[in-house]
């Protein structure tokens, strides 16, 4: 990461140390299939794996918070080593990792202020 986004993250308080991996009794780590490899070793594209693995984390995310757990979205860098421990196959990519639990008794949650609906939206 470079000091500029270092810089801008600086406010929400988060450094390398990173407890709720250790504490979360489940890790959840979400992969993409960017390709796949037929019987025959032959590469075939898949389309729009980012917006469906990010919509697909979307609903994870809400079910794990109606289920009465907590989880939040954390993203290492560089992320390739999971594919290496977890001994996935050449065409995947870990996409995200999930913690999920109960939330701590004195959990931290910085006050991020929502843009208003003018500022993200435009009616026509």
């Amino acid at each position: 990461m470079n000091d500029e986004w270092l810089s801008d993250l600086k406010h929400l308080g988060t450094d390398a140390n990173k407890p709720f991996l250790e504490t979360a009794p489940y890790l959840v780590v979400v992969f993409k299939r960017p390709f796949e490899i037929d019987k025959k070793g032959i590469k075939h594209q898949n389309y729009y794996v980012n917006e469906s693995v990010g919509l697909a984390c979307g609903f994870l995310i809400s079910a794990i918070h109606n289920a009465g757990l907590v989880t939040l979205t954390h993203t290492p860098s560089p992320m390739r080593f999971l594919e290496k421990i977890l001994k996935r196959p050449s065409n995947e990519r870990a996409f995200l990792l999930l913690p999920v639990g109960y939330p701590a008794e004195k959990a931290y949650v910085p006050d991020i202020q929502k843009k208003t609906l003018q500022e993200v939206i435009k009616w026509y």
